[in-house]
């Protein structure tokens, strides 16, 4: 079956999955990597191999394939893209099918991030699925238990506490009345599982973590049976009918400890980072009004918008605050301050002439999509919190930005004295560069492009992976 179609723009332009895995070594490349940059940057994202029905095709659904760069010495020693193994994966590539533990039998091909955690390479999707396993040329190992220590699924997003080296996520599952709490030791096996009772099995796509609290996101964005029984697009609508609310757990609490705060109807992919001072927790996140509106494209869909909200713990009020007018999702902050005050934050800019997202629900609804809106990134966005300022970085027509991944300088260096890395297509070769620019500096020329011998699929999540010692 043909998996990309004109009509679809999750399977055409730049969403179009590629059809190959690629080796490609001693990459060129134009200006200098710095020598510092010594390990792999990885990014997770839908490419399907089989399309039954390409008209109802969702960009959540595709196989999971991990695109990656491996820099050493002041080079581009190797690309790669491989796609997760699942087992109908597998089966499909004829090769043998990977072993290992399974949740309620589901057969996955993670597709939405990737990281390394304990000495092992883990891609991850939410939902119910476990983590597979990679090695580091990123071939699949087989699904991961953390030592059959995880009972469940697993989640998509994931937060590494740096205190202590302890990985943190919240896990849903469409099959249970809760969420789970889960905390994974550094020796890579899980020591805290909290089962949170929610109705309704929201989407609760990630969550923030603070010294003290987790923060969970229970909003109107749940499973319909009617959606799964349908086939199309993904069994998760918008119910205007449901509360939002945020739930506040001690990191040391059980399900009766959670507060749960009223607040207005939104939906949230993706938290920038959370901390806590007097008494006060401040997160800062992408904001969407409403999603999922049963295909509706109206006025009550929007794109993400960043925002500030203050949790008064005292009070039990949360204050919702703006803070850029311009559309930004893939938040990111440098992961030493994950829990932390913060001063620096990065973002992906939505285009101009139209967010990626609300062509995508265009579509969905039966009405034709403009080849201009299918982009993703129009460039980068770097935020001054202390200051309320924020650079732009603009691409050239044509190009398109993913998630762009901070990298310090060195385990003592300031807060944005590093790199941001993103992979951007190239529209005049038809194929995408890894983008190195220096933190501090965003509109200068780039430190580095390392030029792919091919296009990498718009997608989701990655990680730097530092070279361990």
């Amino acid at each position: 079956m043909d998996r990309t179609d004109p009509g679809n723009p999750y399977l055409s332009g730049l969403y179009a999955p590629v059809g190959e895995e690629v080796t490609a070594r001693e990459l060129p490349v134009t200006g200098h990597v710095p020598d510092a940059l010594n390990g792999r940057y990885l990014r997770n994202g839908p490419n399907p191999m089989e399309v039954a029905d390409p008209a109802a095709h969702h960009w959540f659904t595709g196989q999971g394939m991990v695109h990656g760069v491996r820099l050493r010495g002041g080079r581009a020693e190797w690309y790669r893209n491989r796609w997760v193994r699942s087992d109908a994966v597998a089966l499909r590539l004829g090769e043998k099918l990977p072993h290992g533990p399974r949740h309620l039998d589901m057969d996955a091909a993670p597709n939405t991030h990737i990281l390394r955690f304990a000495g092992r390479y883990l891609a991850t999707v939410e939902g119910g699925p476990l983590p597979y396993e990679l090695d580091g040329e990123l071939n699949t190992i087989g699904p991961h238990d953390f030592g059959g220590t995880l009972r469940g699924g697993f989640a998509a997003h994931t937060v590494l506490d740096p205190a202590n080296g302890e990985l943190h996520a919240v896990a849903y599952c469409w099959a249970y009345p809760y969420v789970t709490y889960l905390v994974i030791g550094a020796d890579g096996r899980v020591r805290r599982s909290v089962d949170v009772p929610v109705e309704g099995r929201p989407m609760m796509h990630d969550f923030s973590l603070t010294d003290s609290h987790v923060l969970l996101y229970d909003l109107p964005v749940v499973f319909s049976t009617q959606a799964a029984a349908d086939g199309t697009g993904i069994p998760y609508v918008w119910d205007p009918e449901r509360q939002p609310r945020l739930g506040v757990l001690p990191r040391d609490g059980d399900a009766a400890d959670v507060r749960w705060l009223e607040i207005d109807p939104c939906f949230v992919f993706h938290p920038m980072n959370a901390y806590e001072e007097d008494g006060r927790i401040t997160v800062r996140l992408a904001r969407y009004d409403r999603l999922f509106g049963k295909g509706s494209a109206g006025p009550d869909e929007s794109p993400p918008l960043l925002e500030r909200w203050t949790v008064d713990l005292a009070a039990g009020s949360v204050a919702c605050e703006r803070l850029d007018d311009r559309p930004m999702e893939f938040p990111r902050v440098d992961p030493r301050r994950h829990t932390l005050p913060h001063r620096y934050g990065y973002g992906v800019v939505a285009p101009a002439e139209g967010y990626a997202g609300a062509a995508a629900r265009l579509h969905l609804s039966g009405q034709e999509v403009p080849v201009a809106n299918r982009r993703v990134g129009a460039g980068l966005v770097k935020y001054d919190l202390e200051r309320g300022t924020s650079e732009v970085r603009h691409n050239a027509p044509g190009e398109d930005s993913g998630e762009a991944v901070f990298v310090p300088a060195g385990p003592d260096s300031a807060e944005d004295d590093g790199w941001l890395l993103s992979y951007v297509f190239d529209p005049e070769r038809g194929a995408s560069d890894l983008v190195i620019l220096d933190a501090r500096d965003i509109t200068g020329d780039p430190v580095a492009r390392v030029h792919l011998p091919v296009r990498v699929p718009v997608g989701f999540h990655g990680n730097w992976v530092p070279d361990a010692g």
